[in-house]
Formats: structure tokens, C-alpha cells, sequence
């Protein structure tokens, strides 16, 4: 039995499997005169030895599978929501149509059609006009002003009256912003009644102003020391400057006509030539604002 160190030595270093039958284990041993073979039948062994040395391959063989993407976040509660702005607006310009810019309103068109613009703002959220001002740019139509169902032109201040006391009959009224020469040029079309058989006067009266947006400040404090903050407003501030006539229409060649500024202390507390509204809602083609004096006005880009 000298053989046995030697075929112990065999085994620790045969890593073939050929070398193993499925029925039966032949372990062979080798001595320098004779090759002896010794045949056992015994499966429990053969299947230990054979279990150490086939899998080795499989687990050599394992794919990795990448794990799925993340499900995307859920969208914000407190972000515009593009569904519910679109049919606001539409609620908000059945209110107003057929209103004649606010001047057939009675009170019950009031209450609705403030409603609806209220819905329209709740659901666009809050307006910046630090980050949104290029917004502003453009021509604007006013379709709607609370205002004007006073009967007067001039909304909640004084104003000329509408109706049979003077022939003045109100035609489109628009704003014209600039906001790199920060222009603000309101502009109404008027048509002056004339006495027979002459021809009503067509009027375009524009009025200039400046505007600036007022940001808002507040005082936090940080680390124990106080820091002026500055945040985002939508508030505008107007500084008329000028009143200019155009007639329109037959007498469209006559030169315009710049009507002389009345001096602020003959002008009343109420109307001293500057105001302040705030930008409610604002998009590519709808702006709502409300006035100083609580006037709701609706506009559309033209």
C-alpha cells in the first residue's frame, strides 16, 4: 500500500472531469514500475467529486441585468397645471364675451366673470415679473374691465361719461409695452359724434407712460445678523407722461396733436398721473390685472 501518499497527491491536482466516468470512479496511481488501477463503485463519492468540479463553468457564467429606471416624481401640486389653465381660460372669456369690454356688465356679469379670472389665477400659480418680464412685450387688447360698467371712460376715477350726454362713443382700448425702453402707452379709439350732415371723428388718443416693476423686500435673519432680501413681485408701477391725439380715418392726414399735461396741483389726490396695478396671471396670450382700486382687467395679445 505504498501507493496511497502517491495517489492522494494524483487526485489534489486532476481537475478534468473527463478523467471521471458518470458510472463509476477510476482513480489510477502511479508508481516507477507499475501503473495500478483501483475501480470504485460507489456514487455517492463520484457524485461529490464530480459536484466539486462541473459547476465551476456555470458560475463562471452569470449575466448581469441592469435594474429598471426609477418611476418618474409625481408631478408638483403647487405647479401650473396645463389642463386646468386651458379650460379657465375658456370659462374666463365665455364670462367676459359679449360684455362689450365690461360697459353692458350689471352686477351679477361682475360676480362671474370675476370668478372665472380667479379660478384662471389660482390655477397659473404666482407671477414673477423678475423672471417673466420679456413676457410682457407686446401689444395688448383689453377685452374686459370691471371698471367700465360704471359708464364712465375713465373706470373707477373720473372720467367722460358714456350715453347721450356726450356724443363719445368707445372703440378698442390697448397697451402697448416696451420692456427695454420700459414704455407702458395705453391707446383708446374714440369716435366723436359731429353735428349733420358731417361725419363722426375718428380719434386715436394715445397716453404715455414709464413703468418700472416694484420688487419686494424682507428682512430675514441670518446667523443672528440681519439680511434684506430682495424676492419677486408682479407689481408695476405707471408714470404718465404725455397725452397725444391722432385723428383717424378722413382727417388721418392731419399731424398729431399733443395735448398740454395739466399741472399736478390742479390734478386731484385720486388721479395725480401714476398708478399701480399687479399682474395676476400672465402667459404668451392672457394677462390678468387687477388695479389699485380694485379693477379687474382682461387682456389678449394682437
Amino acid at each position: 500500500m505504498a501507493s496511497l501518499p502517491l495517489l492522494s497527491t494524483f487526485v489534489s491536482h486532476s481537475s478534468s472531469p473527463s478523467l471521471l466516468p458518470s458510472s463509476s470512479c477510476s482513480i489510477r496511481c502511479l508508481r516507477p514500475t507499475k501503473i495500478h488501477t483501483f475501480t470504485t463503485h460507489s456514487p455517492r463519492r463520484c457524485r461529490s467529486v464530480k459536484r466539486s468540479l462541473a459547476p465551476r463553468s456555470a458560475l463562471d457564467e452569470v449575466s448581469v441585468v441592469d435594474p429598471p429606471p426609477p418611476p418618474p416624481p409625481p408631478p408638483s401640486s403647487s405647479g401650473p397645471k396645463p389642463e386646468l389653465i386651458d379650460s379657465s381660460k375658456l370659462k374666463l372669456l365665455s364670462a367676459v364675451s359679449g360684455l362689450n369690454r365690461g360697459l353692458a356688465a350689471n352686477e351679477d356679469d361682475l360676480r362671474k366673470a370675476d370668478a372665472a379670472a380667479k379660478e384662471l389665477e389660482d390655477a397659473g400659480g404666482l407671477v414673477d415679473l423678475s423672471i417673466d418680464l420679456d413676457k410682457l412685450q407686446g401689444r395688448w387688447k383689453l377685452i374686459y374691465s370691471s371698471a367700465f360698467s360704471s359708464r364712465t371712460l375713465g373706470g373707477s376715477r373720473p372720467g367722460p361719461p358714456t350715453g347721450r350726454l356726450l356724443p363719445i362713443t368707445l372703440g378698442q382700448v390697448f397697451q402697448r409695452i416696451d420692456v427695454f425702453s420700459k414704455d407702458f402707452d395705453n391707446i383708446v379709439e374714440l369716435e366723436l359724434g359731429a353735428p349733420w350732415p358731417l361725419p363722426p371723428i375718428e380719434l386715436t388718443a394715445t397716453l404715455a407712460h414709464k413703468f418700472e416693476v416694484t420688487v419686494k423686500k424682507k428682512m430675514i435673519s441670518l446667523i443672528k445678523l440681519p439680511l434684506l432680501l430682495r424676492i419677486g413681485s408682479a407689481k408695476i408701477k405707471i408714470t404718465f407722461e404725455r397725452t397725444t391725439v391722432k385723428a383717424t380715418g378722413n382727417l388721418s392726414q392731419l399731424p398729431p396733436l399733443e395735448l398740454p399735461r395739466i399741472p399736478d396741483s390742479l390734478r386731484p389726490q385720486s388721479n395725480r398721473g401714476s398708478g399701480e396695478f399687479e399682474v395676476t396671471y400672465l402667459d404668451s396670450d392672457t394677462r390678468i390685472t387687477r388695479g389699485d382700486r380694485s379693477e379687474l382687467r382682461v387682456f389678449v395679445i394682437s
